[in-house]
């Protein structure tokens, strides 16, 4: 089913290509639709992948401009914004030796603004639906209209907060950012309220990164971190090394808990990627970094010397 829907997908684009606001409604319909992004994430190959996603979104870019209130394009191209910024642009950065500090930093510069692109196409798709959205935090009318939100506005609440909280974790400096955290937690909330076990422990591993990360007079808990910790392990069947390495990082790292560093991502890399291929690529790059974690732990630890890894 999904690799017929891309074949009808690339059909529609190349009549797309001859103009024609129909030809592009029906491109739009069948790239957002099953198997249109989601054919990324089955690919095990992230270099692939890396290098296609620009066009990808360039090419949904073109359709929106025919469609600018296309719910589907903007959730899928909003989201792809944040997904090429998180696995092609911040995590390749953070990986980098210590020596090539300017290049990464620069490509943190890159990804922060690529995070907000996907954000404005994101409030949008929820402007859109939900007039004065996109200023509803401002005007302390963002409880009311989160109120009236639906199941199916789970996709572009969830990506909304997982990109303005990227954005934030990348420039904790920027004022502005960092008054809109209470914002991205309110997004957090309502979408566990309405589907708590949405892409099998999304927004769980979300919520961990959130409470384990921010300090407590923003909203930071640890006890609330590790919960949603043993929730996205449940919810993903174990099949998903990403919330292993979360814990890795937002828990342990911060703990000094060397032991339960090594134990996580472990786990991170035992889980095999072929047993959920609709999630291989996102397994492949998180088991990339968790063994770049377990290499450098000297950086992460204090007490940790050469010889204990």
């Amino acid at each position: 089913m999904r690799k017929r829907a891309f074949a009808g997908a690339l059909a529609a684009l190349a009549l797309a290509a001859l103009g024609g606001c129909s030809i592009n409604k029906i491109a739009a319909d069948a790239l957002t639709g099953t198997g249109g992004a989601n054919v990324f994430a089955s690919d095990g190959d992230p270099e692939l992948v890396g290098d296609a996603l620009p066009f990808a979104i360039k090419m949904y870019e073109s359709l929106l401009e025919a469609n600018p209130t296309h719910r589907g394009l903007l959730l899928t191209t909003g989201s792809l914004f944040v997904m090429y910024a998180n696995a092609f642009v911040q995590s390749p950065a953070e990986l980098l030796p210590r020596s090539r500090f300017a290049e990464q930093q620069a490509a943190k510069t890159r990804a922060k603004k690529l995070y907000l692109r996907g954000l404005e196409l994101l409030y949008r798709g929820l402007n859109h639906t939900y007039p004065g959205f996109r200023m509803a935090f401002q005007k302390q009318t963002l409880p009311a209209l989160l109120a009236k939100t639906k199941k199916a506005d789970v996709p572009f609440l969830y990506w909304s907060a997982a990109a303005g909280l990227a954005e934030y974790s990348l420039d904790n400096f920027d004022m502005e950012l960092g008054l809109r955290v209470p914002e991205f937690h309110a997004l957090i909330n309502r979408a566990y309220e309405l589907d708590p076990d949405f892409n099998n422990g999304a927004l769980d591993e979300l919520a961990l990164l959130f409470y384990a990360s921010v300090p407590e007079s923003m909203g930071g808990d640890k006890a609330k971190a590790l919960l949603h910790y043993k929730r996205a392990v449940e919810k993903s069947r174990e099949l998903l090394a990403g919330p292993y390495v979360s814990y890795a990082q937002a828990v342990a790292v911060p703990a000094q808990d060397y032991a339960a560093f090594r134990a996580s991502l472990g786990r991170a890399l035992a889980v095999d990627p072929e047993a959920d291929p609709a999630n291989r690529l996102v397994n492949v790059i998180a088991q990339r970094k968790a063994e770049f974690l377990l290499e450098n732990a000297v950086l992460f630890f204090i007490e940790v010397g050469s010889n204990e890894y």
